[in-house]
This record gives structure tokens, sequence and C-alpha cells, in this order.
């Protein structure tokens, strides 16, 4: 893979921010766009715009074979056994909300266990929270290891036969490891627990097959794997989809109305209530045509190179605390210089063109493990380059020489 020739595609890279080319690492946050989906999206709207699953004139029917194929394209990429697993939500947010109101609420009773950690997003951490709270459930944590990250023999010490949903990351946004999925996948279902997996992380990092995996449910946002906003996706088995209940009732999910009664649309429709987000999921699509045409293995190699590159040299500056594990990280790192708040490093580096995250990354809890308020973080995705993580590496020895100054 050739990322110097991926940039051509992204125009948005090719600018100044005060006064020096924009190095983009927040990609964690959000990644950015390549013609090739900005050009779908923009022809969606040009020619075939109509509502779909409802007309039956030629526009809404060409709107709808799109929309599907998006569906298809998606399923094909986690290879899902068929496309009625596959949701389309608003996000990984909207996702997870989904099965915790929809699936937990609707199962849960006092005793039963949601298993988790502290390193969760908030979104994959407060909808279990209040899960627990409104069943009387029971709300438990793997204890991590010294460097934050999860081993197996913690995840059987903390499963019982009480489990009911264990629901954990692929990859941390913070600490940037991979988590064992398919291991506790087998420790859950050995113990009758459910497993849902939060991937907004993952799938724009590293291949996903949810048969091989055997997680029950798996979640993603588009906008973090050159996608649009406002569209994501839910991946639930079937039999465990058809016992969860919609959390969004109106148009286009129902199947009949009656006045004191109704029923609901079969899979994935009855969780897709109203107008759906047509134009994201074609933009969707198109993003994930651009990612399997580079090749998932090549992303994930490319990031975990650049990754390396960046962490022997920090890990040889005085003064720098890199947070997770030292080795096989995923496409991200997040540090804090002694003495320097991170939303003060973030603005330095900013002056000289280098975007990063700065803050505690919707990850509170684990911000207080970590006996931290909050942390700086780089992130890069398959269009940064070992050039570029050279700037940010000049740049944040100037940050450090420049508060040194300041300090001294």
């Amino acid at each position: 893979m050739n990322a110097k020739e991926l940039r051509k595609y992204f125009h948005i890279l090719h600018q100044e921010v005060n006064g020096h080319p924009l190095v983009y690492l927040d990609n964690g946050a959000t990644s950015q766009k390549p013609i090739q989906v900005i050009e779908a999206i923009d022809a969606y709207y040009k020619e075939v715009n109509s509502n779909v699953h409802r007309g039956v004139h030629t526009l809404g029917s060409r709107a709808t074979d799109k929309f599907e194929e998006a569906r298809e394209k998606v399923r094909a990429f986690v290879n899902a056994r068929e496309t009625a697993e596959i949701v389309f939500t608003r996000g990984t947010t909207t996702a997870v909300n989904t099965i915790a109101y929809g699936y937990a609420r609707a199962t849960l009773k006092p005793g039963d266990e949601i298993v988790t950690t502290v390193v969760e997003h908030h979104s994959n951490f407060i909808p279990w929270q209040q899960a627990a709270k409104a069943t009387g459930a029971t709300f438990k944590f793997i204890p991590l290891a010294e460097d934050g990250t999860i081993t197996l023999d913690a995840v059987r010490e903390t499963i019982t036969d009480n489990t009911k949903i264990v629901a954990i990351h692929h990859i941390s946004n913070v600490l940037g490891d991979t988590t064992p999925i398919k291991e506790i996948a087998q420790i859950a279902h050995q113990h009758g627990a459910v497993l849902f997996v939060d991937g907004a992380q993952g799938a724009p990092h590293t291949k996903v097959d949810v048969q091989d995996l055997d997680c029950d449910f798996y979640t993603f946002s588009a906008h973090k794997m050159c996608g649009p906003t406002g569209i994501g996706v839910l991946y639930g088995k079937r039999e465990l989809l058809e016992k969860t209940e919609p959390m969004e009732f109106g148009g286009e999910m129902i199947d009949f109305v009656e006045l004191y009664d109704s029923t609901w649309k079969e899979l994935p429709w009855k969780f897709e209530g109203g107008t759906p987000i047509i134009a994201g999921a074609i933009g969707l699509g198109a993003a994930i045509d651009f990612l399997q045409e580079i090749g998932m293995e090549e992303i994930e190699r490319h990031e975990k190179k650049l990754v390396a590159y960046a962490m022997e040299q920090m890990l040889e500056m005085d003064g720098v605390s890199v947070y997770g594990p030292k080795k096989d990280r995923s496409s991200l790192i997040t540090f804090n210089l002694s003495e320097v708040h991170p939303h003060d490093l973030a603005t330095v580096l900013d002056s000289h063109g280098i975007a990063i995250r700065a803050g505690h990354h919707c990850a509170q809890p684990l911000m207080r493990w970590l006996n931290v308020t909050a942390s700086a973080r780089a992130s890069f995705y398959l269009y940064n380059t070992e050039e570029e993580v050279d700037v940010f590496l000049s740049g944040l020895k100037k940050a450090k020489e420049f508060f040194g100054n300041v300090f001294s």
C-alpha cells in the first residue's frame, strides 16, 4: 500500500493550517473522506434522490436498489450470514442503545450480570450502566493488567453463570490494544451469555469476520472508516435481533397498525423507522469499496508500522508518558507530556499544523484508572506517512522546549 498515492483521493489533506502543511492525526475521532465517497453521495442526490421501500416509481426503485446494495456490501465486509442481520443506525452510539434498551432491559432481572471494563468508550458504558440500574442487574468489571490490557484469565474469573451480557471493545480508543474477541466469545457462551462488541475502532483498522469471532452483536460507525457522518451499522445474530424490541416507532418499521396494537416488519427493517439515512448508507458502501480495494490487512500493517515507528522514539523522550501496551498496538498512541495539560499541548501542535486529540476521549473511568484527568492522542490511518510522523515528533520536541522555557 502506498499512502502517498492514496492521498490524492483526499482533497482536504492538501491544505495548510496556520501556515504549515496539515498533518491530520485525529483519525480516532473521525477519518477523512476520499473523493469516491463524496461523489457517490453527490450522485445519489443528483441522479436518483427518492425515498426507499415506498414508491413504485422508477426513482424510488433505483434508490431502494442502491440502499440495499450498500447493506449487502456491509454484510460481505463483516461476513454476516445474511443481510437481515445488518441494521443501519445513526452510528455506534445508537446501536449500543438499541440493544441495551430493546434486548437488555427486556431480558435482564435482579441477580443477572452485565460484564464490561473501565476501558470502554462512554457509548459502550453508560447504556449498560443504565440498563443495570433499570433492571436490578449487577454491573461488573473485568480487572485489567498493569498496561490496561485484558487477559483471558481475568475474563474467566469475572464471567459467571449469572452473566447474561458481556459488552466490550474490539480495539480501545485510548490504549490501542486489540481485545481477544473470539476467545471471550467462547467463554461468554460457555456461561450462556451474549457478547456485544463495540467495533468503532475495530472495523476501520482490521479485518472483521463476525462468524469467525462468533460475537452476538457488533457495531461500528461509517465516519471513522472513510464514510460519511450520521450512519452506522448494528450486526446481530438473527435469533437475537428477533428477540430485541425496536427503540423507535413510526413509519416503515411497521407491518400492521391496529387501534390498540401494532406489529413490526421483519428484520432488519423493524429497527429502521422513518426515512433511513439513504445517502449515508450509499456513502458507506462506497467507503467499503475503497477499503476493500486497498485491503484491510494492508491497512492494518501500514498503521502498525507507523505506530511502532512513532512509539520507538516517543518512549525515548524524557517527560513523555505513553499509556497502554508498548508493542503490537493498533492505530493510535495516547500519551502525556509531564507538567503540560494535553489541551495546551494540542494547541501548540495545532500552531504547527498538526491535528491531534486532547481530553478524556469519552473514557472517564479509564482516565481515573490511569490516574490522569486527560491525555493527548495521535491516531493514524491509511493516508498518513512516516514523514508526517516525523513532523509530529518534531512538533512534540518543539512543544517540550516551549513549555520547558515557560516553566523554567
